[in-house]
This record gives structure tokens, C-alpha cells and sequence, in this order.
């Protein structure tokens, strides 16, 4: 029999982004194994405003590990440059620079962003809108601070006539898009994911093939964790205060998960509570009692794009429509006297799954 050994790559810290409806991971420290060597590495860093975390479950130990953290950190910053709204001369900022009604030539990262997002618009109707940037500027929850004024009515009005993702014409075999008008476009709710599924291919290029890629909550797993068996991640569900209690802890593998929730990001003013989740089709922030959702698929980005569209869309429609495309989605709903739990059809196996465990 030999033991199982823990690796550490790099140094930075991570703060690790929080929901009221969290996802953590179970994975295991030091332990034995009758079937080998296990070794256990981990990368951190920061990115696109918020951590990364990289858990690597490998055979022998990886012998340059300076060279990967190097490698991961040129792919998460190539990304940045292309999607953050917050650097000056990113490819996204640039675009709305562009000529209205001229195809314009766009990277390869940026079109598939683009057409998952479109696609998620179109069966959300609306709900989801890349387009969205006016509006969150005006609420103040992007670069522009506002100090948690509350526009006026006519304002949000006026701004909603510069939104619209029906304005947005893609070419992706040929990276290129037309704006039909002059919309400004937002990745936020897209690119974290996008940014765990461009981490995990890179992993999977050179041969790492059980892994855990973390990017401000947004998480993708393949293969098995240190115990050789799938890794599992926990559900949490709210209770009273800031408190939370593991709800359910879902065996999973290949597969990404994402959460969308509004319990850190949100004000009040005047008694009111203004979540930072902004409707598209109101431009104003939801108002619902749904209070997370959490979303399993194959891709990182999409689970990210469709759980922020569930949170805005509320619990029952965003179900129907979960349901409509077989999508593994888990929401808790705030009720006045506590919390109740609904499930799509397609997220149920992974509540059996969770119930064996126990």
C-alpha cells in the first residue's frame, strides 16, 4: 500500500467567491491507496476580478509546475484582454467603438461567447441579453459608480432603448458581427464559465485528465478526486442571518456547475432591497423570491449564462423552460417562513445520486 501525496503550485491567495446558495467541494487531503501512487496539486491565482483555483489529481507528481501556472495564467489573461469591461482597450470595449451596420472581425473566444449567449437569449426570451452594459452602468453595478442612487423612471426608459440582443447579427464561422444599432456589450455573466471550460482544455492538452477548475464559483470537474472516486460537490442552502447548512452533497464528473444567486450583491435604499440582478426587459433589478439556482451542463459557460437567466426569469418559468430543454437545474425559493426546493426533471437523477450517498 502506498500514500497519497499533496502538491502545491503557486503562491497567491484566493478568495473564493461566496453565494448565499453556495457550491463547495469535497476533496480529500492525505490518504492511502491500494492502487498506486496518488498525488494531489493545486494552483491559485487571481483573474477576472475575482480567484481561480485548480485541483489536480494525477499519477506521479507534475514535474514543471511553474511552467503550467505560467501557462494558465497567459490563457486567463489573453481572456481578460478580450472580455473585461474594465480594461480600456479590451476587444469587447473596442466594439463599441465599431461601425453600426458594418461586419466587424472578432476573435474566436469572443464569437462563441457571443453565439452561447445569443442562444440562451433567444430561449429565455429576453431574460438573458449581453447587451445589458446601459443598464447596469446606470444601476451602478459596473465600472461606472453610482452610489446606490435609484434612476428615475423616464431614465430607465430612455436607457432601454439602447438594449437589445435582437441588434447583435453573428457570423461565427467567420468571427465576425453586424450591430444593427449602436448597443454596448457586457460578458460578465458568461465569461467566468467560459474562462473554467478555456482552463479545463488546457489541462486536458497536456494529458491532466482529473481535475477541478474553480473560477469565482463557476466549476468544472473530470475524471475522480484524490479517493479515486467522482468528486462530489455540496449544496448549501440559506438559513437565517448569513448561515448556510450543506443541503445535499451531488457525486459529480464531467460535467460543470454554476450558480446564480443575490444574497452578497444587492443594496437598500429607503427600506427597499435592490438585488444586482437586473431584468432586461424592465431595466430594473428582479424583484421575485427566488433566491439561487444552480445549473449542471457539459460546458462551464453555458451553466453560467443559463443559471444568470433562471435567476432573472424567477423559479416556475425558468423551470418550464429548464424542463423544455432537458437542463439539470436546482432552485430555492424564499418563502415567509423559510425555504422550499423545486428541481427541473433533468436534476433529479443528481438528487438520487446525492440521496444514495447518504
Amino acid at each position: 500500500m502506498t500514500c497519497k501525496k499533496s502538491q502545491t503550485l503557486g503562491t497567491r491567495s484566493a478568495l473564493l467567491a461566496s453565494f448565499w446558495f453556495c457550491l463547495f467541494v469535497f476533496t480529500a487531503l492525505a490518504g492511502c491507496s491500494d492502487e498506486g501512487s496518488v498525488y494531489k496539486a493545486r494552483l491559485t491565482g487571481a483573474t477576472m476580478g475575482t480567484s481561480y483555483s485548480i485541483t489536480l489529481v494525477t499519477n506521479e507528481p507534475i514535474s514543471d509546475s511553474d511552467s503550467l501556472q505560467r501557462d494558465v495564467d497567459e490563457a486567463l489573461r489573453q481572456l481578460n484582454q478580450q472580455m473585461s469591461t474594465y480594461i480600456d482597450n479590451s476587444e469587447i470595449n473596442t466594439l463599441k467603438t465599431s461601425p453600426v451596420d458594418q461586419w466587424i472581425s472578432i476573435s474566436k473566444p469572443v464569437a462563441e461567447v457571443l453565439g452561447m449567449s445569443l442562444l440562451v437569449s433567444d430561449w429565455s426570451h429576453g431574460a438573458f441579453d449581453v447587451t445589458l452594459r446601459p443598464l447596469i452602468d446606470l444601476w451602478g453595478f459596473g465600472p461606472t459608480q453610482t452610489d446606490d442612487q435609484i434612476p428615475e423612471q423616464s431614465e430607465i426608459h430612455r436607457i432601454l432603448q439602447e438594449v437589445g440582443y435582437e441588434h447583435i447579427q453573428l457570423d461565427e464561422k467567420n468571427l465576425k458581427v453586424l450591430r444593427t444599432a449602436a448597443v454596448d456589450m457586457d460578458f460578465s455573466a458568461v465569461a467566468k464559465g467560459y474562462g473554467v471550460d478555456v482552463v479545463a482544455s488546457l489541462l486536458e492538452q497536456k494529458g491532466l485528465n482529473n481535475y477541478l477548475v474553480e473560477i469565482g464559483g463557476e466549476i468544472r470537474l473530470k475524471g475522480h478526486n484524490p479517493k479515486r472516486q467522482d468528486w462530489r460537490v455540496a449544496v448549501e442552502r440559506p438559513q437565517a442571518g448569513l448561515g448556510q447548512r450543506i443541503y445535499k452533497a451531488i457525486p459529480l464528473t464531467d460535467k460543470a456547475i454554476a450558480t446564480s444567486g443575490d444574497y452578497r450583491n444587492y443594496f437598500e435604499q429607503n427600506g427597499q432591497r435592490y438585488s444586482h440582478t437586473i431584468d432586461p426587459r424592465t431595466g430594473k433589478p428582479v424583484v421575485h423570491n427566488l433566491a439561487s439556482v444552480t445549473v449542471i451542463h457539459s460546458s462551464a459557460a453555458m451553466a453560467d449564462a443559463l443559471a444568470t437567466a433562471f435567476n432573472v426569469m424567477g423559479a416556475e418559468e425558468a423551470r418550464l423552460l429548464a424542463n423544455s430543454k432537458e437542463i439539470a437545474a436546482f432552485f430555492i425559493i424564499k418563502q415567509e417562513n423559510g425555504f422550499i426546493e423545486l428541481s427541473s426533471e433533468a436534476f433529479k437523477p443528481y438528487l438520487a445520486a446525492a440521496q444514495a450517498l447518504q
